[in-house]
């Protein structure tokens, strides 16, 4: 089968003829991509900055944002059967520890993470596990769907935790209206009563912004300071973080959803303010099956480009320029 696989850190990826992986274990579910989002945490792959934390070894195919039909399954798997349409759960998880016991599932301590630290899905076929997959809903195809199975997670997680804290008369501000950020807008507006007001530099992300719904939108960080009860900051970087911070009214909440950048705040301006810092990691099975409902309800909806498989790098050009508007699909 074709594939798209990082060869050394620094490099552009190649599509590669591999061999099919095969069903081996009682809850293996082959999955047939339908299509695999291309993400900012792929370009940091492709960089080597996740190379010490996911100890992956190369060669391996890239790809953690994945949604198809179900090619084959194992003995056990009673959930799904061949031919249906799904979304993956970007971990594959064991639901024996404690955390898979309790529902956080992302933090299994048995978890694989394929295209993270194991062959993931920029490629024909891709083998995970019952515990993994999610059926779509009639009217929901994978192309339409398939980022939302980490971005969008990741998105809809960072709103989900936040919800106790943003009750109606509160204000939240969003830092980017991007790949991610334009999910979360559409989750707070579909989940919350809470004022959003939209940052980005980008004229194009500020109209989008604002054609999904935001209340304001601005470009300008400055006039926000000290107003937000809640801050999700999808860039993470490039000065995110302290303007972030800076909007945190006191007793509010910054939080991490993008990477890359550093959080350096006074440990008494912390207590002295009792703001929060946040960190979001994806999110768990209950997360991406509800954010599911909200898709086949029209409540959330991807803007996203399709590039064939072959045209990855055609792709991520794209994305590092900013060339891309939404998200961007690698279809098989």
């Amino acid at each position: 089968m074709k594939a798209v696989r990082v060869h050394s850190y620094g490099k552009r990826p190649t599509v590669d003829e591999v061999p099919e992986p095969a069903v081996t274990g009682p809850l293996d579910v082959l999955v047939q991509v339908g299509a695999a989002g291309l993400c900012r945490t792929d370009l940091h792959i492709v960089e080597g900055q996740w190379a010490e934390k996911s100890g992956v070894r190369l060669p391996y195919v890239i790809g953690h944002e994945n949604a198809g039909w179900v090619r084959e399954v194992g003995s056990a798997v009673t959930n799904v059967a061949a031919g249906d349409a799904v979304i993956l759960h970007p971990l594959v998880t064991c639901g024996l520890c404690r955390p898979c016991r309790r529902g956080d599932d992302v933090h299994c301590e048995n978890s694989r993470f394929p295209g993270i630290d194991c062959d993931g899905g920029m490629a024909d076929l891709l083998l995970t596990n019952a515990r993994a997959v999610v059926k779509l809903a009639g009217g929901l195809e994978p192309a339409a769907v398939a980022a939302l199975a980490d971005a969008g997670l990741t998105a809809y997680h960072a709103v989900r935790k936040a919800l106790p804290l943003l009750h109606p008369g509160t204000t939240c501000v969003v830092i980017g209206a991007g790949g991610l950020g334009h999910i979360g807008i559409q989750c707070l507006l579909a989940m919350t009563a809470t004022k959003v007001i939209v940052v980005d530099p980008s004229e194009r992300a500020r109209n989008l912004a604002g054609e999904l719904g935001a209340h304001e939108v601005t470009d300008r960080t400055d006039e926000l300071a000290g107003s937000a009860d809640v801050v999700l900051d999808f860039v993470g970087e490039q000065g995110a973080e302290a303007a972030g911070l800076a909007m945190t009214r006191r007793a509010g909440s910054y939080y991490v959803i993008g990477y890359g950048g550093a959080v350096n705040i006074p440990t008494i301006d912390l207590i002295s303010t009792e703001r929060n810092i946040v960190g979001n990691l994806v999110g768990s099975y209950t997360d991406l099956d509800e954010l599911m409902t909200l898709a086949a309800q029209g409540k959330v909806t991807l803007h996203t480009r399709k590039y064939q498989l072959s045209a990855v790098n055609e792709a991520i050009d794209d994305l590092e320029t900013g060339r891309l508007a939404g998200r961007a699909i690698l279809v098989p």
